[in-house]
């Protein structure tokens, strides 16, 4: 099994995908908008990847409410985003998330990248925004537990994002590199909701940002020193780790670099979105398979989602 998650084209798999995943076996999918019509559609291409995959292949999705979702009416509900739930009762954020993740799992996804533990802090990039639940730590912490309690309630697999903290950025990972300059004693507080949250038994996301106090010259994804001084050091995070998307300007290179600079810098799996087949099948080709401890991590938070 390849260490990679990938992306697919459209709403049914083609033959040559399906080739593709039956010939290189990654761990699993990641889907998005083009691949949703309906819920009948959408169980259909979920069963086609675990045909080629294996019926226990995490299928994920990013539906974490408001802006951020791929299932959407009128099929299914719009829940709101992050930031609404803002000093109110954590008995509705854990709602809004069981909802979320028993809708997610009718259709056959069972890992959702959610929730955002980045802080919503004031003059910075808003492709965070109403997504973080509030710019103080704590508040975060307690609304992203009950997110991540809503989520399990449901049987599926909580993803937090995105490790070390997002917050700070002022551009946006998906068009440029953020480099942020606050220093580590700052950053503690970005590092806080992760610490507290961070089990064993949860995924995490990391940034694709470069921090200067942590590492001058690599983005948290593809810094081995990050990884496993501060995302499992410091902030103690032992749980499953996946990159952020390798197809996001903030990082340069080849497709097949990046998947060996990234999981040779410490993530136990590498994402890969666009579902172009080219790009695809070269992140397939580069990946080698999961390492022995990332399936350790792996089955330990696997068996917490399929006891849920």
């Amino acid at each position: 099994m390849k260490a990679a998650i990938i992306g697919v084209s459209g709403l049914r798999l083609t033959a040559e995908e399906a080739a593709l995943l039956r010939r290189h076996r990654p761990l699993g999918a990641i889907l998005f908008a083009r691949n949703v019509a309906d819920p009948a559609q959408l169980r259909a291409l979920t069963a086609e990847i675990r045909e080629c995959l294996g019926r226990e292949a995490p299928i994920l999705v990013d539906q974490e409410g408001g802006r951020v979702a791929r299932l959407k009416p009128p099929h299914w509900r719009a829940h709101p985003p992050a930031a609404t739930f803002e000093n109110g009762p954590q008995a509705a954020a854990q709602a809004t998330a069981a909802a979320i993740g028993a809708e997610c799992r009718a259709v056959g996804l069972d890992v959702v990248c959610a929730p955002v533990l980045d802080l919503r802090l004031p003059g910075m990039h808003q492709v965070i925004g109403d997504r973080a639940f509030s710019a103080e730590p704590a508040e975060v912490t307690r609304l992203a537990g009950a997110w991540i309690a809503g989520l399990r309630q449901s049987g599926v697999q909580p993803v937090l994002k995105h490790i070390p903290g997002h917050g700070r950025a002022k551009l946006d990972s998906h068009e440029a590199l953020p480099v942020v300059t606050a220093s580590r004693a700052e950053l503690a507080a970005d590092f806080a909701p992760f610490r507290a949250l961070g089990t064993p038994d949860l995924w995490g996301m990391t940034a694709h940002i470069l921090y200067t106090a942590l590492d001058e010259g690599r983005c948290a994804t593809l810094s081995p020193s990050v990884i496993a001084e501060v995302i499992r050091g410091e902030i103690g995070f032992e749980g499953f780790l996946l990159s952020d998307d390798l197809g996001m300007k903030a990082l340069a290179g080849t497709l097949p670099d990046l998947t060996l600079a990234a999981l040779g810098a410490g993530c136990d799996a590498v994402l890969h979105c666009s579902g172009r087949f080219a790009e695809t099948a070269s992140v397939l080709e580069a990946c080698p398979p999961l390492t022995e401890r990332a399936l350790a991590r792996l089955a330990a938070s696997r068996g917490q989602s399929r006891a849920a």
